[in-house]
């Protein structure tokens, strides 16, 4: 995996509706989160976090284009969520 997540708010505007991508859901380490395929942009993944506090989630593009496996979005979600703060809910300052 080559990108990095980019925790934060994901405008209105970009994100993908649902009915549009190709979408899987995950429970990791007790959070839900939808997971959502980019359409036309390979490697490109959308994460909401479902279970969270807030409307939250983070993006992440596989620079090389390749799918992740299913090892490789729970890594990455484990990474988000090791950034939260759990008393705000919110990325750790």
């Amino acid at each position: 995996m080559s990108g990095e997540p980019e925790p934060g708010l994901v405008p209105e505007h970009q994100r993908p509706r649902h009915d549009e991508c190709e979408s899987v859901l995950l429970t990791v380490d007790g959070e839900q989160f939808r997971v959502c395929a980019q359409a036309g942009r390979p490697g490109a993944y959308d994460f909401d976090w479902l279970s969270g506090p807030h409307e939250y989630g983070f993006g992440l593009t596989n620079s090389g284009g390749l799918a992740l496996s299913r090892d490789e979005l729970v890594q990455a979600i484990r990474e988000f969520l090791a950034e939260i703060d759990p008393a705000t809910g919110y990325l750790a300052e």
